[in-house]
């Protein structure tokens, strides 16, 4: 009779969703492996939480434990405080943490004490900027992790200088371009009687249509990292840059919740100056997608956009001094700038007449990162 194995996957934040997704499709081919999926709620309004559960047809949680928002000792606390009744009510046979959010961490310390298997997909990725609070999640997390589900090379190379036995490492690929494919099939099967989706990758996408652009004649930005938006003068110094850049061609500008309010602070002091930069709600995954694929460039400090920009092709510009995604600056079409307005001017400069990164499709990234995660696991765990 064949063993039933119990997986308790962990989510989050924003990241973890998307990612889930193609991993929980993947465990549903395999009748001898039952999910037990965990919303920590560390995300929690709509458009950061449950549009993509509707999206991307995430099951509904079999827990959502709504922690909301607070400092991170204390959402990592009562992350923990919460899961720790569950785990030992459902007594997994693994515990699947994602990325490096609160919850990756909180979820990951929780299994290990409880002497529960820790799978960690996204390990060994380093900035190594301990300012961080993500790059904190990571190290710990890969420390306490027993399988260790890697995107690039630079994360195996990490994980072997940090100590970690290489038979608990796998270099697997990047499950978000598995998530990216999902989308645009999708997109592909459904736009003939889904109106959300008509048009989309393809031709002109309905996000499009709604703020009236046209393929290839604006740039999409984003951030939300404490270092770019809980400083006012580093948002200054980016605002000036902000200006400068809009005068070539629109900006979009899906904001997220905690940058809204200090950053609509310091455009009261210049509206005039950034007539070209428009500020809309975030977006589900679907339009999210739409609208950066067909961008002139991205620029952000998202670490998963330097990812999507590389497969889909497009020029990102990374305001960060450094990022844990390596491969997207050297073989992608990534290019690390930081807050340099001299850098971030030329750069945009190179794209405007056609002198971009090419990039290229890197190893792995295949859409088959969930496909071989969960075989690894349904093969060496209890093997």
């Amino acid at each position: 009779m064949t063993r039933i194995k119990k997986f308790l996957i962990i989510v989050g934040a924003r990241p973890n969703f998307i990612k889930v997704a193609p991993l929980l499709q993947e465990i549903a081919i395999h009748q001898n492996i039952k999910p037990v999926l965990v919303h920590t709620g560390q995300h929690y309004d709509y458009k950061m939480s449950q549009i993509f559960f509707q999206e991307l047809a995430i099951p509904r949680p079999n827990y959502n434990l709504d922690v909301g928002s607070a400092s991170h000792a204390a959402q990592t606390a009562k992350i923990m405080l919460t899961l720790e009744p569950i785990m030992l009510k459902e007594k997994p046979d693994l515990v699947i943490v994602i990325g490096d959010v609160n919850s990756t961490l909180a979820g990951a310390l929780t299994a290990a004490k409880l002497q529960i298997p820790v799978a960690h997909i996204e390990a060994g990725l380093r900035s190594f900027d301990r300012t961080m609070p993500e790059e904190i999640n990571r190290c710990l997390t890969d420390q306490i992790s027993d399988f260790l589900f890697v995107t690039e090379p630079s994360g195996v190379k990490n994980l072997l200088k940090e100590g970690i036995p290489k038979n608990k490492i796998y270099f697997v690929g990047n499950i978000l371009i598995d998530a990216l494919k999902n989308a645009k099939r999708k997109a592909k099967s459904e736009k003939t009687r889904n109106a959300h989706l008509r048009r989309s990758f393809g031709g002109q996408a309905k996000i499009l249509n709604q703020l009236k652009l046209k393929p290839k004649s604006y740039a999409v930005l984003t951030l939300h990292r404490p270092n770019n938006t809980d400083s006012p003068e580093t948002l200054k110094k980016l605002l000036k840059i902000f200006i400068i850049i809009q005068k070539k061609m629109p900006i979009i500008f899906p904001m997220h919740p905690r940058t809204r309010q200090i950053y609509q602070r310091l455009l009261q002091h210049r509206p005039n100056k950034l007539s070209n930069l428009k500020i809309i709600e975030p977006l589900g995954y679907l339009n999210f997608i739409d609208l950066i694929s067909q961008a002139k460039f991205v620029l952000t400090d998202s670490g998963g956009l330097q990812e999507e920009t590389t497969y889909l092709k497009i020029p990102c510009l990374t305001l960060r001094a450094n990022t844990e995604r390596p491969i997207t600056v050297t073989q992608g079409t990534n290019t690390l700038c930081g807050h340099n307005k001299n850098k971030i001017l030329k750069t945009v400069s190179q794209i405007m007449t056609g002198k971009c990164k090419p990039g290229r499709i890197l190893r792995f990234w295949d859409g088959q990162t969930a496909h071989r995660i969960i075989t690894i696991l349904d093969k060496k765990l209890y093997a």
